[in-house]
């Protein structure tokens, strides 16, 4: 099978697509043919070598497609069904993929918007629950991207309020997706006190940019912050880090085609690049910030809602 690898550190130029063995599923796994794949700030966080120090690597943990091969022990899903999730061994981007946690993709969704969710969500209900996010009011910074704009959506559907922090440019979509805006920079306390005079009951923080003391202030304690972006900050001010290994919130992936399907969740896929045009999907992701997902695809008749 193809594969997206790279065998030294380096910039997107490093970047090869390879021809791997293909891999089997495990017991409780699928096999899938990949119809599309997402692309994430820690791929090119690991091409560059600043998160793992393994040589070779091969990239991706979510991506979407058509079981063709079920391991023991799994009998939700049979060979032919759409499904949507996670690769443990961090090999997304490839033809042919294994997934270890996985849900059926819902019919009004296609491969590459079901790509799309798996870290996105998983991230963002992780830290909601880990925030005990039930109602009241959340603040979110960094709210227009795609954890930000998750976590908006999520906790829209438990009954809270959200506030988003974002760039004005921003404001008009965070409406759309439920949010009340509010602009980043300084006089970030004033301004959400205008629109929330008796501040929030929690905040999380996606976009990171020494924000946290304002958080801290806004919901009274840094017991009802978490961070995504900061872990010195995280440190300093005795902020909750949320990373993936004190806990994921798989269960996530099961609930997340019910809210689709009643129209109360969407996350916009930004731009969609085959397989072998890897490299220039992580030049367009390091060189700015476009508003939803990027995504590999396979075979581009499988981005139908239909298998294939």
């Amino acid at each position: 099978m193809k594969a997206v690898r790279f065998s030294r550190f380096g910039g997107p130029e490093v970047l090869e697509i390879v021809e791997l063995p293909d891999p089997h599923p495990g017991p409780g796994q699928v096999r899938i043919k990949m119809r599309a794949a997402g692309v994430n700030p820690s791929d090119w966080k690991k091409r560059a070598g600043l998160i793992d120090e393994e040589l070779p690597q091969t990239l991706g943990y979510e991506a979407a497609g058509v079981v063709d091969e079920v391991g023991a022990g799994v009998t939700h899903v049979d060979i032919g069904d759409r499904v949507f999730g996670f690769s443990g061994a961090g090999a997304a981007q490839a033809e042919l993929v294994v997934l270890d946690h996985f849900a059926t993709v819902t019919p009004s969704i296609d491969y590459a918007d079901a790509a799309a969710l798996p870290a996105a969500v998983e991230t963002a209900t992780r830290a909601l629950d880990q925030l005990g996010v039930r109602g009241g009011t959340l603040l979110v910074n960094g709210a227009s991207g795609s954890v930000g704009a998750a976590a908006v959506q999520l906790a829209v559907a438990r009954g809270a309020r959200v506030i988003g922090v974002a760039s004005p440019a921003n404001h008009e979509y965070l409406r759309l997706l439920g949010a009340d805006p509010v602009a980043y920079g300084e006089g970030l306390v004033g301004r959400v006190l205008t629109v929330a005079p008796d501040g929030v009951d929690s905040a999380l923080d996606v976009a990171g940019s020494g924000v946290l003391p304002s958080l801290i202030e806004l919901a009274g304690g840094a017991g009802q912050v978490v961070t995504l972006a900061d872990s010195a900050g995280a440190q300093e001010f005795g902020v909750r880090f949320s990373r993936g290994d004190d806990g994921r919130a798989i269960h996530a992936l099961a609930g997340i085609g019910e809210l689709i399907e009643s129209g109360g969740f969407w996350l916009p896929v930004a731009l969609i690049f085959p397989l072998d045009e890897v490299a220039e999907a992580h030049r367009v992701g390091e060189g700015g910030h476009p508003r939803g997902k990027l995504v590999l695809v396979c075979g581009v008749p499988g981005l139908g809602t239909g298998p294939s």
